[in-house]
């Protein structure tokens, strides 16, 4: 299935969910925020939330620093 993700579309297996895709990213789901077709994702809804084809999804990361 397609999915773009910050405006960059890449092709994903089928069934997955947020979770398993952060995962896959090697992003830590505690530091990123999570738009799915333009709804802000609680991260309780990660792991149930699963991705369908032509989802968009933008990843905000925290990044710390001063």
């Amino acid at each position: 299935m397609q999915l773009t993700i910050n405006g960059t579309s890449k092709d994903y297996p089928d069934s997955i969910s947020v979770q398993q895709l952060l995962v896959q990213l090697d992003l830590a789901p505690e530091l990123v925020v999570v738009e799915l077709n333009r709804d802000i994702l609680t991260p309780n809804m990660h792991a149930d939330t699963i991705l369908k084809t032509e989802d968009k999804i933008e990843l905000v990361q925290f990044v710390g620093g001063g």
